[in-house]
């Protein structure tokens, strides 16, 4: 498959090396050492998807214009609208069309997030009563210079939307409504640090800070019958998922314990996972977007009302 890169960020940069050979050309406005500056100076003929890494203002143009030109598409998250009736139109064109409209979201990928699904799948833990995540990384100061990216709601569609997009990936659709329970401007315009959560089954609690100045993730699920622990990320590890067998009625619990040392397997798994769906035709995940973007934007609303 021969693939464009559009947006040659640090996120494009990184597309365009696990793309390798298959990429044929990249593009953007700015940066010099990119062969076109827009899309539509691309001969058509030339490549069959693109991976679109952009700022978020300019995607749903950029999507509109690949679609109907019968171009696959891997989008970098979040996929945004100001009105979800958008997204919905560009579900429908990619379906007429038999186009792959996918987001990106890598960690779906990561090992042990692929075998804390199992694990609540195949019911080892029982009925799940608490599920708690934390992602936080640094890049407060990076944000705020940035010329676009410290704006709006922050790290709350940043970093939410994978903490959201990890819980749907985990336990399905969410059965409460989420509600913000603190957002902060620490050092930047827009939030750099923000809590929220419902009381579902189960119940979420998901917190996201820019000001985590050691790059981190954990996520701690209860059960009735164990619960199951991941202490970071590949990319920033050593990272460890254990899971601890419930003693009744009260005791230290055995646990299984396995720490992975390597690189960041998932941008490559999931550029294989994208190859694939093209191949076959297969539907994207728009639907995932229109879902995340109802509760981000409605979270949104909520931050504002309260800061």
């Amino acid at each position: 498959m021969r693939v464009i890169v559009i947006g040659l960020g640090i996120q494009g940069r990184k597309r365009l090396t696990i793309a390798g050979s298959d990429a044929v050309a990249t593009v953007d406005p700015v940066i010099a050492d990119a062969q076109f500056r827009a899309v539509s100076d691309v001969p058509l003929a030339s490549y069959d998807a693109a991976l679109v890494c952009t700022p978020d203002d300019a995607k749903l143009e950029l999507l509109d214009y690949l679609i109907e030109n019968d171009k696959h598409i891997l989008v970098e998250k979040p996929l945004f609208a100001a009105k979800t009736s958008a997204l919905e139109e560009l579900r429908k064109a990619a379906q007429a069309r038999r186009i792959v409209c996918y987001t990106a979201y890598n960690h779906r990928f990561e090992p042990h997030f692929v075998r804390m699904r199992d694990l609540i799948r195949g019911g080892d833990l029982g009925k799940i009563y608490l599920c708690r995540m934390f992602y936080g990384n640094g890049t407060a100061r990076d944000v705020r210079n940035s010329p676009w990216r410290d704006q709006g709601a922050g790290v709350l569609p940043d970093l939410g939307s994978h903490l959201l997009d990890t819980a749907m990936f985990w336990f399905g659709e969410p059965t409460a409504p989420f509600a913000i329970w603190s957002a902060d401007r620490f050092e930047n315009r827009a939030f750099d640090h923000l809590t929220f959560g419902n009381r579902g089954t189960p119940v979420l609690e998901l917190e996201m800070s820019l000001l985590s100045w050691r790059n981190h993730f954990t996520a701690d699920v209860y059960g009735e019958r164990g619960s199951a622990h991941i202490e970071s990320l590949c990319k920033w590890g050593p990272s460890t998922f254990t899971w601890r067998r419930r003693v009744l009625p009260s005791g230290r619990p055995p646990e299984e314990s396995l720490t992975l040392v390597q690189p960041d397997p998932t941008w490559l798994a999931e550029y294989r996972h994208f190859k694939e769906l093209c191949a076959a035709g297969a539907a994207g995940n728009i639907d995932v977007d229109i879902r995340l973007n109802e509760i981000l934007g409605d979270l949104a609303r909520q931050a504002a009302q309260g800061a």
